[in-house]
């Protein structure tokens, strides 16, 4: 049997302190809140500005938009990659009672699923893709983010190091995106 490392062991601490707070009514409706950085949320809001600003005819929430996409894309992508590698199980498995474990990925059980955390992947990744284009919202977007990301936590849903690992991801894809399509200055 494998010893669980230092981050593991605090996220077991962590989730079975802060587990016990998952059915408060403020952590639900909070929860609800941050499904909306889920993947197919994430892209209708990025489509929806793509849509409202042509409709504006607003070049740069068009802009917006479509960095959003490619954002929330290339989050989804990375976040794949590495979920479809890595089985651990999420944290209301064991705060309920049940094994933890973490392995070689493979399994299409929901519950092996836990890392990383999609939800901040995208939160984090569309926020940054926004504010390359709105600078000054991006205080806004990062919290809007920021609190998608970590309500996982209190959810069950995720432990600290996949909400970690998703902003990660999010972060370089956002960052990607927006360095990727900035506009190129004529010397």
């Amino acid at each position: 049997m494998k010893t669980r490392g230092g981050i593991e062991k605090a996220d077991l601490k962590v989730a079975r302190k802060i587990g016990q707070w998952r059915d408060h009514p403020a952590v639900r409706t909070v929860g609800i809140v941050g499904e909306l950085a889920d993947q197919p949320q994430l892209y209708a809001l990025s489509a929806a500005t793509v849509v409202i600003g042509l409709f504006r005819a607003d070049s740069r929430m068009v802009r917006a938009g479509v960095r959003m996409l490619a954002a929330e894309w290339l989050a989804t992508k990375a976040k794949n990659f590495v979920k479809h590698r890595v089985d651990r199980t999420r944290p209301h498995v064991p705060v309920e009672g049940g094994r933890y474990r973490i392995e070689r990925g493979g399994s299409r059980d929901s519950a092996m699923s836990s890392f990383p955390s999609g939800h901040t992947a995208g939160a984090v990744a569309v926020a940054r893709a926004y504010s390359s284009e709105y600078p000054e919202h991006a205080a806004t977007a990062t919290l809007l983010a920021t609190l998608a990301g970590g309500i996982q936590i209190p959810r069950c849903s995720h432990f600290v190091s996949d909400v970690g690992a998703g902003a990660v991801i999010g972060l370089a894809a956002g960052s990607l995106v927006a360095k990727r399509s900035q506009p190129r200055r004529m010397a």
